[in-house]
């Protein structure tokens, strides 16, 4: 049985359908629609303005960070990446010397490690060994204002972290300097960052957190865009969503309440300019790939077995509350699970008990997710040929890889009608699942790419995306890089849909 906590069960009851089986009889295949990212499940690169107002905004939650020993020239590490010791005795950097904070305050972190412990105080020294960050795993980051990479290490008991030497680092300096010489001063690198939901409400903190988030729901998706959607061609949005919704209004901090309201206006907006919706969970507790846009607190991914029951309780919030709405398209189980850190077995696990739960309360269509990486595009048919209105999403990108770097324009293009075409030709059959492109873009590796260069890449896609059973979305709706907007490529005359 599925554990609900209290408030959720309210939740249910609250928004419990007339009909248990609410029904879209009316949905119109293959849906055009489009992405609403970067609006309840924050991507920070789609709008980076909106970490502005963070005190030391790049030292967020995920920052991955090295620091050499000014002393000794010489980085720290956590020895067998974790588990024991740290030292400084590595002449370059790379996974052991690599540290992914956790934000405690504006100025203190913890440190956790490659094999996932944090870094803390010991009685033989400073030591990788807490599977569960307190105060003795607590350091203060404190910066030299004319070099904010210039670094010291200010731990618990007021002391200064110190590499004595390559195999000896401790908490107990009490001096202060930032001379090369000074064995506490430290070269701080910024190797990867995040920037997601976690960061931005953890970042802001609880006191400012809340109006930021609330002032951006209000205003970067409004009743005025669907409207603009439906008269450009679109006849539905897909808008990814965070695990922490089913626990409005109250989620677990540092998250914020009231994306659920903001999901409630969707559906009205939508429905007013007769457009579907389909929703889909981006983000899953624990995380299910380690993106940003999966609420990761610091990038790796986590989610499991241990995970099913309390993902299928935001599913069956999702579609309790949404089940009875007349242009619910879809529910998407789960976002891009990467393999193979994401079983077969468990995400089969998982897909059943979603797929079961949505049943409760409607006959929306039920999507799931292809993995990402090395797994068998086909291999979630025989689980579909079990379930009724069920479609697989996969995603086309001609980006994130270097096969694509020194495509030509040309080339970009005909890989969509060659080799896309014959993907997507392959997952669709009379007898198999319906299929959905759920993410693409126009844009692609190039720089140098003209105005006629982008519609034509764009159009490639649009004739074969076309050809998918459920239909396609474009990702994304809104964006600062105007290619990834799909509202700045229409109103530019970039792409017309009718």
């Amino acid at each position: 049985m599925v554990y609900l906590p209290f408030l959720l069960i309210f939740n249910l009851i609250s928004y419990f359908p007339s009909s248990s089986h609410a029904q879209n009889a009316d949905l119109i295949l293959p849906l055009k629609a489009v992405n609403l990212g970067n609006w309840l499940v924050t991507e920070g690169w789609m709008k980076p303005s909106r970490f502005d107002g963070i005190i030391n905004k790049d030292l967020l939650d995920g920052t991955q960070v090295q620091f050499r020993s000014t002393k000794l020239n010489k980085y720290l590490c956590a020895e067998n990446g974790g588990g024991t010791v740290v030292v400084a005795n590595r002449p370059s950097p790379s996974g052991w010397e690599t540290f992914r904070l956790w934000r405690v305050s504006e100025s203190c972190f913890n440190l956790r490690v490659f094999n996932k412990q944090f870094v803390g105080l010991g009685s033989q020294g400073v030591q990788a060994v807490s599977d569960t960050p307190t105060d003795t795993e607590t350091f203060e980051i404190v910066r030299k204002d004319d070099d904010r990479n210039r670094v010291r290490f200010k731990a618990s008991n007021g002391l200064f972290l110190q590499a004595q030497s390559e195999t000896l680092v401790t908490a107990d300096y009490a001096e202060s300097s930032w001379d090369d010489s000074d064995p506490s001063v430290f070269i701080m690198t910024i190797v990867n960052t995040i920037q997601g939901e976690f960061q931005i409400t953890n970042g802001y903190g609880p006191d400012k957190a809340p109006q930021v988030m609330q002032d951006h729901w209000n205003s970067y998706i409004t009743e005025e865009d669907f409207n603009f959607m439906s008269a450009n061609g679109l006849s539905a949005v897909r808008i990814p969503v965070g695990w922490w919704i089913a626990q409005d209004p109250t989620p677990p901090k540092p998250f914020v309440g009231g994306s659920s309201i903001a999901l409630d206006n969707a559906f009205t907006w939508a429905e007013k300019y007769g457009m579907e919706v389909i929703i889909d969970l981006h983000a899953v507790k624990a995380s299910q790939n380690g993106d940003e846009h999966s609420g990761a607190r610091d990038g790796f991914l986590e989610w499991g077995d241990s995970n099913i029951d309390e993902t299928v309780a935001v599913i069956e919030f999702l579609a309790a509350r949404y089940g009875v709405r007349p242009n619910l398209a879809a529910i998407a189980l789960m976002n891009e699970p990467r393999a193979p850190g994401v079983t077969l077995d468990a995400l089969t696990k998982y897909y059943k008990a979603g797929y079961d739960a949505i049943r409760k309360y409607t006959n929306a269509y039920v999507i799931l997710s292809a993995r990402l990486g090395p797994a068998d595009p086909k291999e979630l048919f025989s689980l579909a040929s079990t379930m009724n209105r069920v479609a697989i999403d996969v995603h086309y990108y001609n980006l994130f890889s270097d096969s694509f770097t020194g495509m030509t324009v040309q080339q970009n293009i005909d890989f969509v009608n060659n080799q896309r075409a014959s993907d997507l030709g392959s997952l669709t059959s009379a007898n198999g699942p319906l299929v959905l492109v759920g993410e693409w873009t126009a844009e692609f590796a190039r720089n140098d790419a003209s105005m006629e260069d982008y519609q034509r890449f764009a159009k490639a896609q649009l004739d074969v995306y076309g050809r998918a059973t459920f239909g396609w979305a474009y990702w994304a709706y809104n964006c600062d890089r105007n290619h990834w907007s799909l509202k700045w490529m229409i109103e530019n005359n970039f792409i017309q849909l009718k």
